[in-house]
């Protein structure tokens, strides 16, 4: 069994809402952070149509969970706790979606890894953060700067530049039309090539009809994304990785997933890359077997890590508390 408690932290101005999942027993957990995929998401990992109910088709009543939660499920059964989050603008999230870029997000999962080191039921040295679609270049981009984090989930993410996974994206929705039953889907989709047009110029914002609604997008994560692919930050990870990815992803094609698995190799690392047949790109095709051997490889990857003096002294004040 677990215990989930819906908690607050302060990311930059605002307050994110989260849900952190403990496992029973006593003593310090090992946890990982999951950071959520590129477009308007729910802390589960599902679509967020409390903060966009316009922009996605209602939810049915038969839907599975979303990927998030049976992760925090399946790791719960493994002794680790997990922490998932509304991102801005989102769910029950103070901010905008459509404003944040890369960058903040970025600093948004840090705030959140700072926010959870104080707490007494977590083991500091035996931490994990988990990147979902266009997340794994935060999760990475977080493990790369913090010596703490000692293994890196990474679910359909894309290794190359945003500006190519997009439009490679954008005609497979096309060929498929998954995904394209909802309004923002559909709506960035049509609008992709001038987006990108936009973004390339730099230009602060772009308007985008979603349904009845017209919504000025900023730019500035677009362009980021564009710079920042995750095959560039994965030559600078050091950690053991595990990557999973549906075949039947149209957001992010099974080859990112390949090619970054052949770039952590080169890197000196020792990724494990698990494909699962006929699974799109929120893996709600997946069973829980498949799950739970995501998690058992994550799990066998958290090995304790050196802290640092700052959270070393943290860790001992927990301790005494």
């Amino acid at each position: 069994m677990a215990r989930s408690d819906d908690i607050r932290f302060r990311a930059g101005d605002l307050t994110l809402a989260a849900t952190l999942t403990l496992p029973t027993g006593d003593g310090r957990r090992p946890w990982a952070l999951l950071v959520p995929s590129w477009l308007p998401r729910d802390r589960d990992g599902g679509w967020d149509r409390i903060g966009h109910p316009g922009w996605f088709e209602p939810r049915r009543s038969e839907a599975p969970m979303g990927l998030f939660a049976r992760l925090a499920d399946a790791l719960a059964e493994r002794g680790v706790a997990s922490l998932r989050y509304d991102p801005r603008g989102c769910g029950e999230s103070e901010g905008a979606w459509e404003e944040s870029d890369l960058f903040t997000r970025i600093d948004d999962a840090r705030d959140a890894i700072g926010a959870m080191r104080s707490r007494s039921e977590l083991d500091l040295r035996r931490c994990a953060v988990i990147g979902h679609g266009e997340g794994a270049v935060v999760a990475i981009s977080v493990a790369v700067g913090d010596p703490a984090i000692g293994a890196a989930g990474l679910i359909g993410p894309a290794a190359r530049s945003f500006r190519d996974v997009l439009r490679r994206g954008v005609a497979e929705r096309s060929r498929t039309a998954v995904d394209r039953e909802h309004p923002v889907v559909a709506a960035l989709d049509r609008s992709a090539e001038e987006l990108i047009e936009h973004a390339d110029r730099r230009q602060e914002r772009m308007p985008i009809r979603i349904g009845d609604e017209v919504v000025n997008f900023g730019l500035a994560g677009w362009e980021q994304a564009f710079h920042t692919p995750a095959l560039a930050l994965a030559t600078m990870l050091h950690r053991n990785v595990v990557i999973a990815h549906g075949t039947a992803d149209v957001w992010a094609d099974p080859d990112e997933s390949r090619l970054l698995e052949g770039i952590l190799r080169k890197a000196g690392n020792q990724p494990a890359l698990q494909e699962i047949e006929g699974a799109r790109h929120d893996l709600v095709e997946a069973d829980d077997a498949q799950i739970g051997a995501f998690a058992d490889a994550l799990v066998a990857r958290m090995e304790p890590r050196e802290l640092p003096p700052v959270l070393v002294a943290i860790e001992q004040m927990g301790g005494e508390s």
